[in-house]
């Protein structure tokens, strides 16, 4: 009887522990990809943005990227792998190019 709970706690543990790092890989996917995105975007192309972006960030990721005035904002929504409960976000922030337009 002890040795089932322990045995159930430690598979318990090791699959959060899997989380957490499948959590920690998409999140650092979500940054590149806000990055990318808003990069391309302040140099003027649009276009490529979010197809470049698609590409980096995990698979149903939600892409957005905005633009107010002289900022181009992006942001990179996606729910963690094991942990559905968790909700990752990266936002990025790049300034226009000179000579490019929204």
């Amino acid at each position: 009887m002890e040795a089932a709970i322990a045995l159930a706690t430690l598979i318990v543990a090791i699959v959060l522990c899997v989380g957490a790092l499948l959590a920690a890989s998409t999140q650092v996917r979500c940054v590149d990809a806000a990055r990318e995105a808003a990069r391309l975007s302040a140099r003027g192309d649009e276009a490529n943005a979010v197809s470049t972006a698609r590409r980096i960030a995990p698979p149903a990721a939600d892409i957005t990227v905005r633009n107010e005035g002289a900022r181009v904002l992006a942001r990179v929504t996606s729910r963690a792998p094991l942990l559905p409960l968790l909700t990752l976000h990266a936002d990025a922030v790049a300034s226009r190019e000179p000579g490019t337009t929204p």
